[in-house]
């Protein structure tokens, strides 16, 4: 049982970095590789349990994007995954936002 639904999550955040993955400018989706995005994606989690994002009781939740993307920027650069620029991660928080939002 446990394994069937670690199984189905590992291939729904597959598909969904398949889609950040698409969502990206040209210029940058060779920059970004699917495991990266796989990693920014656990740090955009990480940022909202953090700040609360998820236990918020308004039917509406502002996300400051940029914010967000600064984060997950120096996550990045602390763990080694990269230098990224928050410029550039601000395109994978959007996309994961769409993502999200398109349930």
């Amino acid at each position: 049982m446990i394994d069937d639904e670690l199984l189905k999550d590992a291939e729904e955040d597959a598909r969904e970095a398949e889609f950040i993955l698409a969502q990206l400018p040209s210029e940058l989706k060779e920059r970004f590789s699917k495991d990266t995005i796989l990693a920014m994606m656990d740090y955009i989690v990480e940022y909202y349990y953090d700040h609360d994002v998820f236990d918020s009781s308004d039917e509406e939740i502002e996300i400051d994007i940029d914010e967000v993307a600064d984060y997950v920027s120096r996550q990045a650069a602390a763990d080694g995954l990269g230098d990224y620029a928050a410029a550039d991660v601000f395109f994978v928080v959007q996309a994961d936002l769409d993502y999200q939002l398109q349930d």
